[in-house]
């Protein structure tokens, strides 16, 4: 499909907290030449950001609602690439899903929802492929280090003819940030949903929840998302102690679709967790076993209408972030350890600075946004609801590390 668009990006969702940073982050660091918009329900609020943007004078304001899907297709025809960071996106994501899927236009957001995953796969993966567009979930920190760390991994493997990846483990080595108040409210939509749709239940519990074809996965037995262990039983010389980490749910299911759209590259015995570093004291396993009861007791806690209300008066607000200062002092590093079949082991590397829900992810969805628009030339052939990896792979890889990112790979 020729795509010939007024503009090349636009920020959807530009006046809430991360729209306004990722866009930011496009006013400073696009290449000169580049046209960018900025979209949303309120154009006075829209012009404030722009006048707040440097170098921004110029950019287009375009009007759309997620209850107007009329203005979500108008938007979608303006544009080479949308951005959106207007969620939780079960409830207010698909349509410009579909918009941007029946145009031809790439799609990036910020999903961290399955469930809304696996809708846009089933109603508009097919769709996408026709027209060409890439719709490319989850490109901030969930789950861009994970995908890109895995992806990393399996190139240099199979460059070193080393077999195929089995056994692999990321670890949220260090972290220093907010929990963000769309991630919260995302989290209040899933656990409403599965509370009373056992369907949705089954989806969201599934390994393989967002699998093109789930009849075609390897069945590798129980793939628990709540781990405890040594670092030792991860890769040798490794210390310390894990806990799960609470993206895991999500991420390994976006990596295990990259696996499979890519007819599973990576291995049909590939099996793939996440877990994060509590340090290596005589405290660790009790901090291990807080984490996990953490976990579940928020969970809990939000299908109880109680305990609801009471974690609804303290937890961050859709919108609501951390001060400039707080997001500059975050950071973040995961290492993936993997077994080939082979037997040799290798590890890769993403660590950058900044929070890492706000700050570096601002970096990973404008650089994803980027990659689609600027370098469609460099990118993999491919189409349909996929992900930052299948979409996106090397190119971004490189812009990421262009901006600051450091990602290594390492035969152990």
């Amino acid at each position: 499909m020729t795509r010939t668009r007024d503009l090349d990006v636009v920020v959807y969702g530009a006046t809430g907290f991360v729209g306004r940073l990722t866009a930011d982050y496009l006013a400073r660091h696009a290449p000169q030449g580049t046209r960018i918009g900025l979209a949303g329900r309120s154009r006075d609020r829209l012009e404030r950001i722009r006048e707040s943007l440097p170098g921004a004078d110029g950019w287009p304001i375009l009007v759309a609602s997620a209850d107007d899907p009329a203005s979500l297709t108008a938007l979608a025809k303006a544009t080479h690439v949308v951005i959106t960071t207007v969620g939780p996106y079960a409830k207010y994501g698909i349509d410009l899903v579909r918009a941007c899927a029946e145009e031809g236009t790439d799609y990036t957001d910020l999903s961290g929802e399955v469930l809304f995953g696996r809708e846009s796969i089933d109603s508009f993966h097919d769709t996408a492929v026709g027209s060409g567009a890439r719709i490319v979930h989850s490109c901030g920190f969930d789950s861009i280090p994970s995908d890109l760390g895995v992806h990393v991994l399996y190139e240099q493997v199979a460059a070193d003819g080393a077999g195929e990846l089995t056994d692999t483990t990321l670890v949220v080595s260090s972290l220093r940030g907010g929990v963000s108040g769309g991630t919260i409210d995302s989290m209040r939509g899933l656990v409403d949903t599965v509370t009373s749709d056992k369907r949705a239940r089954k989806i969201a519990a599934g390994p393989y929840s967002l699998s093109p074809d789930l009849a075609a996965e390897p069945h590798l037995g129980r793939q628990s998302d709540v781990e405890m262990l040594k670092g030792s039983d991860i890769a040798p010389g490794l210390k310390g102690r894990t806990a799960p980490f609470v993206m895991g749910s999500t991420n390994t299911r976006v990596v295990r679709r990259s696996n499979a759209l890519r007819n599973w590259a990576y291995g049909r015995t590939f099996r793939y967790r996440e877990v994060m570093s509590v340090g290596q004291s005589a405290l660790s396993p009790v901090l291990a076993l807080g984490v996990a009861g953490g976990l579940g007791a928020l969970m809990a806690g939000l299908a109880f209408p109680p305990t609801r209300y009471l974690l609804d008066r303290v937890l961050p607000k859709p919108g609501e972030g951390p001060s400039e200062k707080t997001r500059n002092a975050g950071h973040f590093t995961t290492d993936v350890y993997t077994t080939t079949t082979t037997g040799a082991r290798y590890t890769s590397r993403i660590r950058a600075k900044g929070d890492p829900g706000y700050a570096a992810t601002a970096v990973m969805l404008g650089e994803s946004a980027l990659a689609l628009a600027l370098d469609r030339g460099a990118l993999p052939d491919a189409a349909g609801v996929l992900t930052p990896a299948t979409a996106i792979g090397d190119r971004l890889a490189e812009r990421l590390r262009d901006a600051g990112f450091e990602i290594t790979v390492r035969k152990m």
